[in-house]
C-alpha cells in the first residue's frame, strides 16, 4: 500500500475490491531465468487503515503520512531448474525445487480523516454553516436533520495560522445504538488535536443538547470524551440579551467553561472563537511534543 496525498477518499474501492500482482515470466532455454513481476501498488488516501478480516479487525497498517508505504503480502518464489545444481562432481543433475506460492489475504480499508479540529454537535447545529463560513468547503446546508451524512474538510486561515476542520454528521442521543446515522463518523475525529462542540443557541435546551452529544462521545470511547472540547453557541443572533445570558450560565455550570456565543451567517463573533482555538491547538500540540 501506497499513500497518495490528493487521492479521493475510500470509494474507488466499492467497485473493485480484487487486487492480483502480475506473475512473473518462466525460464526460458540457454538457462535463462524467468523475470520477476512488478510489486502491485494499491494506492491509498492519508488516513488509511488496513484491518485484518477477522472478528477483532485487528489492526495491520495504520498510513498517516503522504509517500509511505508498507508491504502487506509477499509474492512468490520462483523455482530453481536443474543448471542451478550443476556442479564439477555433478555435471548431469536430475533434481529441481519448485517454485512457492505467494500470498493472499482479505483485508477492510477504513478512512480516518486527518484534522486538527473536530466539529461536533446534534443535527442542524449550525456546523455546517460554520465551516462554510471560515473555509473554502461548501457543505450542503438545509433546514432539515441530517444534511450532513458525510464527513466534510475545511482548511481555516485566522492571523497567519492554518489548521483542518472536519465536520461530521450531527449525533443524536442513542447514536451508539444506531439512532438517526449512528456513530460510525466519529471515527474521523479520533486524532484530532481538539473537539469544537457547537450548541444551538436557540434549541430548546441547550444544556441537555451539550449532554447528550458529550454522552455519545463516552459511549463511543476511543478516548474522544477526553479530549479538550471549546464550547460555541451557535445561532446567538436568534435569542434575547437575557436568554443567551441564561444559556451561557448553564453551560457554565454543566461544562465548566464559557461558551462562544457566534452566528456564522452573520460572521458575529468568530474571531475570538478562532482566536481561542489557536491558542488551544497550540497548548495541546506543544504538551504532547513534551510527553
Amino acid at each position: 500500500f501506497e499513500v497518495v496525498p490528493a487521492l479521493n477518499p475510500l470509494i474507488d474501492f466499492r467497485y473493485r475490491q480484487h487486487f492480483r500482482a502480475k506473475r512473473g515470466s518462466g525460464g526460458a532455454g540457454s538457462n535463462r531465468t524467468g523475470a520477476n513481476a512488478p510489486d502491485l501498488v494499491i494506492k491509498v488516501p492519508v488516513g488509511t487503515q488496513v484491518l485484518a478480516d477477522d472478528e477483532d479487525r485487528s489492526l495491520l497498517a495504520d498510513l498517516k503520512v503522504a509517500g509511505q508505504r508498507v508491504v502487506l503480502l509477499e509474492g512468490g518464489m520462483g523455482g530453481r531448474g536443474n543448471a542451478s545444481y550443476k556442479s564439477s562432481t555433478n555435471r548431469a543433475p536430475r533434481q529441481h525445487q519448485p517454485g512457492i506460492e505467494g500470498e493472499e489475504m482479505w483485508v477492510w480499508l477504513r478512512l480516518k480523516l486527518l484534522a486538527d479540529v473536530g466539529l461536533v454537535g446534534l443535527p442542524n447545529a449550525g456546523k455546517s454553516t460554520f465551516l462554510n463560513s471560515v473555509t473554502n468547503a461548501a457543505a450542503k446546508v438545509g433546514d432539515y436533520p441530517f444534511s450532513t451524512l458525510r464527513p466534510q474538510l475545511g482548511v481555516v486561515g485566522h492571523k497567519g495560522r492554518e489548521f483542518v476542520l472536519a465536520d461530521i454528521p450531527g449525533l443524536i442521543e442513542g447514536a451508539a445504538e444506531g439512532a438517526g446515522i449512528g456513530d460510525r463518523f466519529l471515527g474521523h475525529v479520533e486524532r484530532t488535536e481538539l473537539l469544537l462542540h457547537l450548541v444551538d443557541a436557540a434549541g430548546d435546551d441547550p444544556v441537555e443538547a451539550w449532554r447528550a452529544v458529550r454522552g455519545e462521545l463516552g459511549s463511543y470511547g476511543a478516548g474522544l470524551a477526553g479530549k479538550p472540547e471549546i464550547i460555541a453557541l451557535s445561532r446567538a443572533d436568534l435569542v434575547t440579551e437575557e436568554r443567551l445570558h441564561e444559556v451561557r450560565r448553564g453551560l457554565e455550570g454543566a461544562a465548566g467553561q464559557t461558551p462562544f456565543p457566534i452566528s456564522a451567517p452573520l460572521d458575529e463573533a468568530i474571531e475570538p472563537l478562532l482566536d481561542a482555538i489557536i491558542r488551544r491547538l497550540g497548548t495541546e500540540q506543544e504538551r504532547r511534543r513534551e510527553a
